[in-house]
């Protein structure tokens, strides 16, 4: 987030990161990202740690808790692939000393540390070469070879908040007063009937999905550009939060541009593509980013540059339900 959160102590964050052995002189704040907050720790002898709090109430679960729950299974699973699965390319957090990788910060934080990486971070618009696009399906095809630890989330295809989004598109919901409270219901009040349809086709294609023959496998999740790091010569998935058993095409309709990307992909993996389970996640993905938003902008907030990047990430994704350009 581009934003400090205004609540959050970071004299009591100095003292949750003591349990990981963190002897921090400094933070500072690093406003990368869209989700988490994140700080680059520092100490005395030049020691430094990649911190990430996450922000429980935006993690589209039904309560903190049930969030919290959530957090801690992917970020343990992350931890199990890097230190049992020997997937180095796993940017994985660190346990504290009880052998946690997740402590809650408050009631509406949770923190996990990283490694610092001085590498190249990616940048989630930007278009990737043809080696590059080889180069992620590589991982991914390795990732999904893998053995799931026991901590790995199971994932469903339906919509986190698909009530809330029929219930929005209805007309249902209330919205609290915001800077962009108005503009975000008119822009879904106007492409409601597209983003039904849309739904019904979301509908059939998990339908088909789910009578497929096809096994899950390990999924990353977001392996665009934005979450990729380059360091010593290599690629590294960062930001494992949404780590979980999936169809493969969770991973790939994101990378995989061409059919001699798909054709690179099920040679490494050994697996074909199934079509339709990528058109599903394809559509998925918008459908997802506008319930995120919607659930966002009907409660009280402010002008900032994560709510005007929010608006921003609103009509891009409205425009590519109601095929809008």
């Amino acid at each position: 987030m581009r934003a400090r959160p205004r609540d959050l102590d970071e004299e009591r964050l100095l003292r949750v990161l003591g349990g990981w052995g963190v002897g921090a002189s400094s933070l500072e704040y690093a406003p990368v990202g869209f989700g988490d907050h994140h700080w680059i720790a520092a100490g005395g002898a030049g020691e430094k740690w990649f911190v990430t709090v996450a922000d429980l109430e935006l993690k589209g679960a039904q309560d903190a808790h049930a969030a919290l729950r959530s957090l801690r299974g992917a970020m343990d699973t992350a931890a199990a692939l890097r230190d049992e699965g020997h997937l180095d390319f796993v940017v994985a957090p660190l346990r504290d000393a009880g052998g946690e990788t997740v402590r809650r910060l408050g009631p509406r934080y949770a923190v996990s540390v990283f490694p610092f990486l001085d590498g190249i971070t990616g940048d989630f618009d930007r278009q990737r070469t043809a080696a590059e696009r080889g180069a992620v399906l590589d991982l991914l095809a390795e990732l999904h070879r893998a053995a799931p630890p026991a901590s790995t989330p199971v994932l469903d295809l339906g919509l986190s908040m698909r009530d809330l989004l029929r219930s929005a598109l209805d007309g249902a919901i209330r919205w609290a007063p915001g800077p962009f409270t108005e503009p975000a219901r008119a822009l879904l009040s106007g492409h409601a009937p597209a983003i039904l349809r849309r739904l019904e086709e979301f509908d059939r294609l998990a339908e088909d999905v789910r009578t497929s023959d096809g096994a899950p496998v390990l999924t990353h999740g977001e392996p665009h550009p934005g979450n990729l790091l380059q360091y010593e010569g290599g690629h590294l998935l960062v930001d494992w939060d949404t780590v979980g058993l999936a169809p493969p095409e969770r991973d790939l309709w994101s990378v995989a541009e061409s059919p001699e990307d798909l054709e690179r992909y099920a040679e490494a993996a050994g697996r074909t593509v199934d079509a339709s389970a990528l058109a599903l996640y394809r559509l998925r993905w918008d459908l997802e980013e506008v319930s995120l938003y919607v659930d966002w902008f009907r409660a009280p907030h402010d002008r900032s540059p994560d709510t005007e990047e929010a608006w921003q990430g609103l009509r891009e994704s409205v425009a590519h339900l109601g095929d809008l350009g």
